[in-house]
């Protein structure tokens, strides 16, 4: 499994460029699906996330060719072997269920196992499933399974009870080869969503509204193959950002795009950080002062719960206290433990953490909880005293590209010890 370490106190400085974004990408390549041809996918983050998911598409019968230099991944959907989606892949990454929407809507039927994913608390599928069921589908869940059949999806009007990204875009997907129109009201709005939009567009598909909360998909015979280049990760940009505040450096963050970043950028300005926005670039640099500020996560176009820890991390370096409250999922706060092993003085109520800032967090052994406190800890190591081991580093791979490198060539002491 390894460990990833780091020796803390050095200002990060230079330009880092930010690679396609994971969230974005998954739905894409589920979408490929609807399609009897092969499809292009490029800018493509090559993470564990994208790996596994490959192998599940291969289990179906999908072809999946990577060209390395040209940083694309092609996929022959043309003949699937399989509608099932197995437990071994769908417990590992939640996005697996997205398969469920494009292999109902083309092949009229899909078995798939119900999904784990990270620890930080519950994301029921419930919502996926009662949109499907609205479409007309009969869905029937035994075992641990899922199984879904339509001869032809309806067009239908869908309230969704919270806004959620998955529920949206299995919805979406399924919608575009109903028989009629499709309205999906409190839809999600996130970037990731209009990116996958404009794929099924291209491909032929009636979808208006992304990016608001109400998004209409006219249903249409067939889909076509097509090419697509995922949008910037904004949660890696993010990130990348807080390093450079935490570390009191200057850093340019490139192939980013900036309206996406922007509760990120308003709290980095709150808190006393210098951001400076170009049209595809975003600089940031620290000034050893932080001050506290309230972070509360919400949807977007609210503050991201993906970037709650790394600002947990700044906000305990910070001068005063700071309350961050979370209103996403229920147990996101699972790593503060390790946080508090580096001499964070914080506590948890229920939702909330109120932080109070200390002068300084010392090196030590702490563990990567789940994808984004992976991150977090290697944030903390970054501006802490000493030397500081993260383990179970296999999360931080789910979702962050070479993130050792991209440290290391912004001036980070930081390696990676692989097991033998």
């Amino acid at each position: 499994m390894g460990r990833i370490v780091v020796q803390g106190g050095s200002p990060l400085r230079g330009s880092v460029k930010v690679s396609g974004a994971k969230n974005a990408v998954l739905p894409i390549m589920a979408a490929s699906l609807l399609a009897a041809g092969e499809s292009m996918i490029c800018g493509l983050p090559w993470l564990a996330d994208v790996n596994t998911f490959c192998r599940l598409l291969a289990g179906l019968g999908v072809r999946c060719t990577r060209l390395v230099s040209e940083r694309c991944l092609l996929l022959d959907c043309r003949e699937l072997e399989s509608l099932e989606a197995p437990y071994e892949y769908v417990r590992r990454l939640r996005a697996s269920f997205l398969v469920a929407g494009p292999l109902l809507a083309r092949e009229k039927y899909v078995r798939i196992a119900l999904p784990g994913g990270c620890a930080i608390g519950s994301r029921p599928v419930e919502l996926h499933l009662k949109g499907l069921a609205a479409m007309g589908a009969q869905v029937q869940i035994e075992h641990g399974w899922v199984e879904a059949r339509a001869d032809r999806l309806q067009g239908t009007s869908i309230y969704l009870d919270f806004p959620s990204v998955g529920a949206t875009e299995n919805i979406m997907m399924a919608a575009v080869l109903a028989r009629g129109v499709t309205t999906i009201d409190n839809a999600a709005s996130e970037p990731e969503i209009v990116d996958l939009g404009n794929f099924l567009n291209v491909m032929g598909a009636r979808v208006t509204g992304m990016g608001t909360r109400v998004i209409r998909i006219e249903g249409v015979e067939s889909l076509h193959p097509a090419a697509h280049t995922v949008i910037p990760d904004r949660i890696e940009a993010g990130t990348f950002m807080v390093a450079a505040a935490l570390t009191g450096g200057e850093v340019r963050v490139e192939n980013v795009i900036p309206e996406h970043m922007a509760a990120v950028t308003a709290k980095l300005r709150e808190v006393g950080v210098h951001v400076e926005e170009a049209p595809a670039a975003i600089r940031v640099r620290g000034n050893g002062h932080l001050a506290a500020c309230d972070i509360k996560t919400l949807p977007y176009p609210g503050f991201p719960t993906d970037m709650q820890p790394q600002f947990a991390v700044l906000l305990s370096l910070a001068r005063g206290t700071s309350v961050i409250t979370e209103t996403v999922f229920e147990s996101r706060f699972a790593y503060l433990d390790e946080l508090k092993r580096m001499g964070a003085n914080l506590r948890v109520e229920g939702r909330t953490a109120v932080v109070r800032g200390v002068r300084k967090l010392q090196g030590a052994q702490v563990k990567a909880g789940d994808l984004r406190a992976g991150a977090a800890m290697v944030l903390a190591g970054l501006a802490a005293h000493g030397q500081t081991e993260i383990g179970c580093i296999h999360h931080i791979d789910r979702g962050y590209e070479d993130l050792v490198g991209k440290l290391a060539g912004l001036g980070a002491s930081i390696w990676r010890e692989d097991d033998l």
